[in-house]
């Protein structure tokens, strides 16, 4: 008799199984399709390489162990090379083509947007961007879900705490001219303006843009004595070691979570730039927690799958957002529409071991993390200087 009651539950999961993939696009019994648009070839690269790897060595591992409620996790990533058109081509290749589920991890602020044009129609949930703009859940829309506190917070905090506790006096800014620029932008402009100080030279940047000799010239004449940066990884450090030459070390520079990167702290050393480069974020870097537990097995696992000497941050944010994704999933139960995993993804309240924050979301709330870490280079790691506490809203 049980054996039978066990045959009919079975049965009964399996025909639940088979009625979402008929009506859910990228679902069928055996897999779940999930997109990603992807910077591989541009100036977050850094980003989006190591975050792909991420992926799917987490994907792999939940394959091996059966899937999620029997089904496999198929990560199907286009490269955008950091360019909104080819962002929409991609876009349109894994939603119209491929018909995902989901949009995992799609980087770049602009990009996202453009690809909102064709996921919002159909509701394809937006999981864990690699961008913090505010854009990214503002205006709200239920399929929208980032992961952790915006560039605009996270700047804003910073700045703030550099003027309270660093005794930052005049700021600067070298920004690229796009909605990833103007949030940092806004945020420097607003800490400043509640303090009453005046604001110094603004200066946009092209994405290909190499020499920063003029600009930075321009921000001494200035009397600038710290620097709001949105530019591209390389650009960051290109940007802070001619800072350097030019014999600016008293200048202090101030990067969101796009310049929170192992790459910009191991890169400034590199060029003899020991410190004076500060960020704020919604995690915390890896290499001080290397040794926690569960962050060094993780590392070992990455390690292992991908032959990488050690997961910067990329490899940090892919994985945590695939962690998402799975606990969201397996909380929607076999029967898996958007509807399902939204209400999953709604539920989620857990610590995040990789980044190091607490992650919990609600009907109200599609931001998962709102603390933020201010931390800042030394000798060619980031330190953690502060924590603060922000309240972030869907």
């Amino acid at each position: 008799m049980k054996k039978t009651v066990k045959a009919l539950a079975l049965a009964a999961t399996t025909a639940l199984a088979g009625m979402a993939s008929a009506e859910t696009m990228g679902v069928s019994d055996t897999e779940i399709k999930v997109g990603g648009a992807h910077d591989l070839s541009g100036i977050f690269a850094p980003f989006s390489v190591p975050a792909v790897s991420a992926v799917n060595a987490y994907f792999a591992k939940v394959n091996e162990a059966g899937g999620v409620h029997g089904r496999k996790l198929t990560y199907i990533v286009e490269d955008h090379g950091y360019q909104v058109p080819k962002a929409v081509q991609a876009a349109n290749k894994l939603v119209n083509r491929d018909q995902v589920f989901a949009m995992l991890l799609n980087l770049g602020t602009p990009h996202n947007l453009a690809i909102f044009q064709l996921q919002g129609p159909k509701g394809i949930p937006n999981v864990s961007p690699l961008t913090s703009a505010r854009q990214m859940v503002d205006p709200p829309a239920p399929w929208k879900f980032a992961g952790t506190a915006s560039y605009y917070d996270g700047v804003k905090a910073t700045a703030k705490y550099l003027i309270e506790e660093e005794g930052a006096k005049k700021f600067c800014l070298m920004i690229l001219p796009t909605d990833f620029g103007k949030d940092i932008e806004e945020a420097v402009i607003d800490a400043v303006a509640e303090t009453g100080m005046e604001m110094g030279a603004e200066l946009s940047h092209k994405p290909d843009e190499s020499d920063f000799t003029g600009a930075l010239g321009k921000v001494k004449e200035s009397g600038c004595d710290t620097v709001g940066m949105a530019l591209g990884v390389s650009q960051q450090i290109n940007a802070v070691a001619t800072a350097h030459k030019l014999g600016m070390t008293d200048v202090r520079f101030l990067v969101s979570s796009a310049g929170f990167h192992t790459v910009v702290a191991k890169g400034l050393a590199a060029q003899g730039v020991m410190g004076g480069v500060y960020a704020g974020a919604g995690w915390q870097d890896l290499e001080a927690r290397a040794s926690e537990p569960e962050v060094a097995e993780w590392i070992a696992d990455y390690k292992a799958a991908t032959g990488e000497d050690f997961p910067g941050t990329g490899a940090l944010l892919g994985a945590s957002a695939a962690m998402t994704f799975v606990r969201a999933l397996e909380a929607a139960g076999p029967d898996l529409t958007h509807e399902s995993f939204i209400a999953a993804m709604e539920s989620l309240d857990f610590t995040d071991p990789i980044t190091g924050n607490t992650t919990t979301y609600s009907a109200d709330d599609h931001v998962g993390g709102d603390e933020v870490f201010v931390s800042k280079v030394e000798n060619g790691s980031w330190v953690l200087v502060e924590s603060i506490n922000t309240h972030g809203g869907m």
